[in-house]
């Protein structure tokens, strides 16, 4: 059964099929579900080991069957086998330089910030010499809804040539000790406000897909209480602030099922080995199946293709796919609490644009936005969050002057083109650049200090 939220679109019409017998034994199978995953994992290790070993031996010059199709075909097979049984790790930056002006500069990833479940990392460039065009600092806020935040690599590439990029690296919740408590929606709020505080007032935040909720109820917040470090502009880029515009598959099968659907057959329990054992989590695992299910037979050509690439001995088509599958497989465990009550709040009651969105019992209140500029954008495209739903930013924060809001729909992108590919690099990142320029701080009528 293909389930999921956020980014994760389950496979609703599979969903909405599926008989009542069958959520009730997922329910019972709910509590151990994280251990019988991990002893069929242990299980297959062997084999695992086995075809890796099997893939080193045909593929060896020295072995004569390596220059046969049988050989290989059997190296091909022993290779997909191990990488589709394999644990995939967090993925590395891979970033050690950019390119600014005509200068190549040297990239090195630092750890600025910390906390239980999130670093902040600064991407620090060492410039031979100052550059001439201004160099505004960015706080990118990667999503929590599954995969790590190096899925934001090219959004990183693009933008880190003309910002001082700064981004949040959240942590897998099975590697949080249950010591280090929970974590929930208020939590994540309260970090994006340290993390302002952190870096000082007229920094630019770019929340890409489920950050626009928490870092706009942040900046609400921080109005509110009149905090110097507010950031000096926040782009939104296709987030769910308001999902009753354009629902789409994902907001329609978190409605027809309610919270306590989730509760019973989402959540689980870290095993032991694991630092977070006895945390309860959503589990990567379940959200990859949830990705994977909903265009099995376009993973299954895809697949198939990487065989025939193996065979013909096509390498740089082969690299291409075990670069994305690589990033692709690579999941987390999401935190109970924090997912339940996103769900809750975003998908089901639409807490944020109804006025009924609470951090630590203070009422979320968008009218209090007047210091900080906002640019939404949106695909044409997007099947995730819909056309409109971050759009809706702009209607909510009632007190910002015209001259500090912008909206960009994007022609014939989804919900991924948003933030990267081609049509974002040519055509989304220069207006960030040229929005978050035109409201760098000072900026007349501002009363922060820049």
């Amino acid at each position: 059964m293909a389930i999921g939220v956020f980014g994760d679109v389950p496979d609703a019409a599979e969903a909405a099929q599926t008989p009542a017998a069958t959520i009730e034994t997922t329910s019972a199978l709910s509590k151990p579900l994280y251990w019988m995953f991990e002893m069929g994992h242990a299980a297959l290790d062997p084999l695992r080991v086995m075809a890796d070993a099997g893939r080193l031996y045909y593929r060896n010059p020295a072995n004569p069957l390596a220059h046969t199709g049988f050989g290989k075909s059997m190296s091909a097979a022993c290779e997909l086998f191990e990488r589709a049984t394999r644990r995939y790790g967090k993925p590395d930056w891979g970033i050690t330089e950019t390119v600014v002006g005509a200068t190549h500069v040297p990239v090195e990833v630092e750890t600025v910030w910390e906390r239980p479940f999130c670093r902040l990392l600064h991407f620090k460039r060492d410039f031979p010499q100052q550059p001439r065009r201004p160099q505004p600092r960015m706080l990118i806020v990667a999503p929590l809804s599954g995969h790590y935040a190096t899925l934001l690599r090219g959004t990183v590439q693009t933008l880190l040539p003309t910002h001082d990029i700064y981004i949040t690296d959240w942590e897998d919740a099975r590697d949080v000790p249950s010591a280090a408590g929970r974590f929930d929606l208020d939590d994540y709020i309260d970090y994006v406000i340290e993390m302002f505080r952190h870096l000082g007032g007229g920094v630019h935040a770019l929340a890409v897909c489920q950050p626009a909720v928490p870092v706009l109820a942040a900046v609400a917040r921080m109005e509110a209480m009149e905090d110097p470090n507010v950031p000096a502009s926040m782009v939104l880029m296709g987030g769910p602030i308001d999902t009753r515009e354009s629902p789409t598959a994902v907001n329609h099968f978190a409605k027809d099922r309610g919270i306590d659907w989730f509760r019973r057959n989402v959540i689980t329990t870290v095993p032991w080995p694991h630092p977070g054992v006895m945390r309860q989590v959503y589990p990567g695992f379940l959200q990859l199946h949830g990705f994977v299910s909903m265009n099995l037979e376009r993973h299954l050509q895809a697949h198939a293709e990487m065989f025939g690439h193996l065979v013909k001995g096509d390498g740089d088509s082969a690299a291409k796919h075990r670069e994305f599958y690589d990033e692709y497989l690579s999941v987390m465990d999401l935190p109970a609490e924090y997912y339940l009550q996103t769900l809750q709040s975003v998908f089901i009651d639409h807490a944020l644009p109804r006025g009924t969105l609470t951090h630590r019992g203070e009422r979320v209140d968008l009218s209090k936005i007047r210091n900080v500029a906002l640019l939404t954008v949106e695909g044409e495209n997007d099947d995730i969050s819909g056309v409109g739903q971050t759009q809706a930013a702009q209607r909510l924060c009632t007190n910002l002057p015209d001259d500090m809001r912008v909206h960009y729909l994007q022609p014939t992108v989804g919900h991924y083109g948003v933030f990267n590919g081609s049509r974002f690099r040519a055509e989304i990142a220069p207006r960030i650049a040229d929005f978050v320029l035109t409201h760098n701080w000072p900026r007349r009528g501002h009363n922060r200090q820049g």
